[in-house]
């Protein structure tokens, strides 16, 4: 290998040892003392009213979400943004990249990442707070998903990659599973995420069984805001449920950011 080339990895590993480093705190995050001592036991007596089929009718709601969005919305998503600027600045960053490697090119990237994502966030929790005001719970859901993706889709672009492929497709949903789920189930999310960065065959085969993947997808997401929605179903109390969506944005915008970046530099390493 070149001297040079052994200077780019060199760079290229230190970058990735620190993002793999949020990676590991991010799978390694547990629940404050606090929140296990005096929330868990409201939780548990909030989780005996919860109705039965609304976790059923949660999960029914997310995934013909997801199924409606991949096949006839991804244009409306693209509406919000432009697609072809995020796709240029990208290039003219990684050129930069590629002509000098450095921490403050690749850094530059990263801002573009993160540009954006906060008012996705906030945008997200005021309608879920103003449906929460109402009474409202599940009619927010469409627009949580549009938002969710809208901001996956912006990261994504961010650091080069196609959200249109199935293979993306397969990729966004488990990084949404990953984003809100929690310890050895989150590890295992995140383990089919780096099978399908590395090209694994067997994981890649997923794409001919998208669906199952999406009612797996709404499973988590439905499993998490389960309390919320029931809560957002209340009128003025419901607020508070609608707040939650700040929260799940959050996590999964965190989770994109760390594994988008991972893969980028991934690809950028000399064998």
């Amino acid at each position: 290998m070149k001297k040079e080339d052994l200077k780019k990895n060199k760079l290229l590993k230190k970058q990735l040892q620190k993002i793999e480093k949020k990676e590991t705190k991010i799978l390694e995050k547990k629940e404050f003392k606090f929140v296990k001592e005096k929330i868990a036991p409201i939780q548990e007596k909030i989780e005996e009213k919860i109705p039965k089929k609304l976790e059923r009718t949660l999960e029914a709601a997310f995934e013909s979400g997801f199924k409606l969005v991949f096949e006839k919305g991804i244009g409306v998503i693209e509406k919000s943004y432009n697609k072809e600027d995020k796709r240029a600045a990208f290039d003219i960053k990684h050129y930069a990249v590629q002509r000098q490697m450095s921490h403050k090119n690749i850094n530059k990237i990263d801002k573009s990442a993160s540009k954006g994502i906060l008012l996705n966030q906030l945008l997200t929790t005021v309608e879920g707070g103003v449906l929460g005001v109402l009474g409202i719970g599940l009619p927010d859901i469409p627009l949580l998903i549009g938002m969710l993706l809208k901001n996956i889709y912006e990261i994504s672009l961010s650091y080069g990659f196609d959200y249109t492929e199935d293979k993306e497709k397969l990729y966004i949903l488990y990084l949404i599973c990953a984003g809100v789920t929690k310890e050895e189930v989150q590890a295992m999310y995140n383990r089919h995420l780096d099978e399908i960065t590395k090209g694994d065959e067997q994981r890649l085969k997923d794409t001919q069984h998208l669906d199952s993947v999406i009612k797996e997808t709404a499973h988590c997401l439905a499993e998490a805001m389960l309390i919320a929605k029931f809560i957002q179903g209340l009128p003025i109390v419901g607020v508070v449920g609608g707040f939650s969506n700040f929260t799940i944005m959050k996590d999964i915008s965190e989770m994109a950011k760390v594994k988008y970046k991972k893969r980028y530099l991934k690809e950028k390493l000399i064998n």
